[in-house]
């Protein structure tokens, strides 16, 4: 888990870098947790369900709740999303401080000085 979360604030991290956004960080990033967690669903579900092989798994078998039946897999997606969000709520403000009136992106606003 602690992997999953480092994973995740990297990619997060590297979004901010090149776009100055760290709620489309938290998205990158929740969108690689989640991904992850399903791929890794669907390989349980060939494992259970479709006797080895890929061909065998219908689409929707990585949402199957039958491969989802412990809490490991949904802690390793959970857990990643929950700190990126936070991040994403939490940054902007240590940052720069709350956004002025009138100006709702001052928080990305480069010429302040």
């Amino acid at each position: 888990m602690i992997g999953h979360i480092v994973i995740g604030i990297l990619i997060q991290l590297g979004v901010v870098r090149l776009w100055r956004s760290w709620g489309a960080g938290a998205a990158a990033a929740s969108a690689w947790a989640i991904a992850r967690e399903i791929t890794q669903a669907e390989y349980r579900w060939i494992e259970r369900f479709g006797g080895g092989l890929r061909a065998n798994m219908p689409w929707w078998g990585g949402l199957d709740l039958r491969v989802w039946n412990h809490a490991d897999p949904w802690i390793d997606w959970i857990v990643p999303v929950v700190v990126v969000t936070a991040l994403a709520l939490l940054m902007p403000r240590i940052r720069k401080g709350p956004p002025v009136a009138g100006r709702p992106f001052a928080s990305i606003d480069r010429s302040d000085g």
